[in-house]
């Protein structure tokens, strides 16, 4: 059996698939993100989950895609992690932009993930090529969860949000100044904290305020991690992540103005995932 996962910061997806392809179980964790968890709180996540208890001496190959996997020492702890769990399995452990490759094309294009965090690289159809590396959400994660909602808590403070919505902000997060540092600065998971702010956007009718705190933040997002590329202009430019998906008129929108050509766009990697594995199967 061959256990499949994409993981950010916010939640894992894990499929578990037999010797055909056939699906086992598809089932969910809190996010694995080696460059941000410590090593007891993953190892908890993943023994938390009762089907991956049932089924882990089982499980021959463990497939995980995560967010924080692009540099060595995060991703061997996370391997580390998996082959004490998965005591029978061989694990492969590859930064998140490999699986939202294989989840959207076996062409050349530039792959691009906005979610809790943001990324890009450079697909050929066989290698991933990432030639800016992401430093997190401090200094980089353009256009994603963390960047929008640290730009909601800036306007909301500053007073540049409109007054309606900023009533409604203060009904929906606790907006208090102590509140908002303790979980930035004391607390762990600042990343999924800030993103979850981001949800406000989303989930409330979409308005000129909105649109444009997102073209804003896409369009950085263009400049800095795809227009770099000497590629932007001859190959599709495909979208992952939740981010992208419900700013999919948005992200037109600047693709347009920059005059590149748009591919894929899908909430989640793990459905291409599958498919890529099951070919991959189907050859040995």
């Amino acid at each position: 059996m061959i256990l499949i996962a994409d993981g950010g910061s916010t939640k894992a997806d894990w499929v578990l698939l037999d010797e055909l392809g056939k699906e086992v179980i598809k089932t969910r964790t809190g996010g694995l993100n080696p460059a941000v968890f410590d090593a007891e709180l993953m190892v908890n996540r993943i023994q938390d989950n009762v089907e991956l208890v049932a089924y882990k001496e089982k499980i021959t190959n463990v497939y995980f895609y995560g967010a924080g996997c692009g540099t060595e020492k995060p991703s061997l702890l996370l391997k580390s992690i998996f082959e004490s769990f998965f005591t029978n399995a061989i694990v492969e452990v590859k930064e998140d932009t490999f699986a939202a490759a294989y989840a959207v094309t076996n062409k050349p294009g530039i792959v691009c993930i906005l979610g809790t965090g943001s990324n890009s690289c450079y697909f050929d159809g066989k290698n991933i090529d990432v030639r800016i590396p992401s430093l997190g959400y401090i200094l980089m994660d353009e256009a994603s969860g963390n960047y929008f909602g640290k730009r909601l808590i800036r306007d909301y403070y500053y007073n540049r949000m409109p007054l309606k919505l900023s009533k409604k902000f203060e009904k929906n997060f606790d907006v208090k100044a102590d509140t908002i540092k303790r979980n930035i600065y004391k607390e762990s998971n600042p990343n999924t904290y800030l993103a979850h702010f981001a949800e406000f956007i989303f989930k409330n009718e979409r308005n000129k305020y909105f649109d444009k705190v997102l073209e804003k933040g896409i369009n950085v997002f263009f400049k800095t991690k795809i227009l770099t590329y000497k590629e932007a202009q001859e190959v599709p430019i495909h979208f992952v992540g939740s981010i992208a998906y419900f700013s999919r008129n948005i992200i037109e929108k600047v693709a347009k103005k920059h005059n590149v050509k748009l591919g894929t766009i899908i909430r989640r990697p793990i459905d291409g995932l599958i498919a890529y594995h099951i070919e991959k199967l189907k050859k040995v």
